[in-house]
């Protein structure tokens, strides 16, 4: 299964992106081979994959709910039509926000968690001035339409920037949120422009909340952005009522939870009336390697590049990395 972020559609056209993972994608249909299903989900990066199902999907005049999972289909001239062609000869399947894989284990990309997040990135803030925009402030999302009524105009508007300007362009969002979190947090940097930086950051975030754009937290530390995502995430599973006892993601990019993470973080809330405990959560990290998140030790990094989920036919799903050694 493909978790989404398939392909990079914030950062260049379409045919760029196909291009840089035609080989990749040629390779996994080789394995997985015919007879084989590979499953496709999308994120915000190339949230777009599905626009022609979306289209269609608005033009019927009482559409089904989205729920946690519906089918994708897609048509010749789709975007996701190129992408099925590529992974052949295996078969493809699609399906939005999520997928259950068992009874007992549901995957999403986990987009959805930034309408939660108190950590002030540029996109969490540009949710917050959709979700005003939306009208959502009372109550919040409730079902998968209404994350979406925050969600897809931006991806949308970013999607359609990066189509017709160049890359540095539509590497807006991501790297000015990267920039940011360095500058303010990176001990090295002992100049008076840092330190009045960071004497400023709770005042604008003060600022921000009192715009009603948050709730914000002006803490930025690693271990702030790890439980940050999970009570983000945690938070989506309620609202979507996932009855699941697992859940896998990604989105945040920080793979667990591994060795030494405290395992009651990465658990959520128990569904109310529910009997037993939340669901536990799992995310894949991210495969693209950014060293502005490893560390020191880019090899011990939760944020390394290789991990994947293994769901077998019972059992926890297993977390491994699959370029270490």
């Amino acid at each position: 299964m493909l978790l989404g972020d398939l392909l990079e559609l914030r950062h260049g056209p379409l045919r760029d992106a196909l291009g840089a993972a035609e080989q990749a994608l040629r390779e996994i249909g080789a394995a997985l081979g015919r007879g084989r299903e590979a499953i496709v989900l999308t994120g915000n990066h190339d949230h777009a994959l599905f626009d022609g199902w979306a289209a269609r999907r608005d033009l019927e005049r009482s559409p089904a709910d989205l729920g946690r999972q519906a089918a994708v289909r897609w048509l010749d001239g789709d975007a996701m039509a190129h992408v099925a062609a590529l992974l052949a000869p295996a078969t493809v399947r699609a399906a939005y926000p999520g997928v259950w894989l068992r009874h007992d284990v549901y995957a999403t990309h986990g987009h959805y968690l930034d309408l939660h997040l108190t950590v002030p990135t540029l996109e969490r803030l540009a949710t917050g001035v959709m979700r005003r925009v939306a009208a959502l402030d009372t109550g919040g999302p409730r079902r998968a339409e209404d994350y979406e009524l925050v969600l897809a105009p931006l991806y949308a508007w970013i999607h359609a920037l990066a189509q017709r300007v160049g890359p540095e362009r539509g590497e807006l969002m991501h790297g000015g949120s990267v920039r940011g979190w360095r500058a303010l947090t990176d001990g090295r940097r002992h100049g008076v422009r840092r330190r009045a930086a960071a004497a400023a950051w709770p005042v604008a975030v003060a600022a921000l909340n009192a715009l009603r754009l948050g709730p914000l937290r002006p803490e930025l530390s690693g271990a702030e952005l790890r439980r940050a995502g999970l009570r983000a995430m945690a938070e989506v599973v309620e609202r979507l009522g996932v009855g699941a006892e697992w859940v896998i993601f990604g989105h945040t990019h920080r793979a667990g939870p591994l060795e030494g993470d405290d395992p009651s973080e990465w658990r959520a809330a128990a569904a109310p009336g529910s009997p037993g405990p939340g669901a536990r959560l799992v995310n894949c990290g991210c495969w693209v390697r950014d060293p502005a998140f490893l560390g020191p030790e880019p090899a011990r990094s939760p944020y390394r590049p290789g991990f994947c989920a293994i769901v077998e036919d019972d059992g926890p799903p297993r977390l491994v990395n699959l370029l270490d050694d």
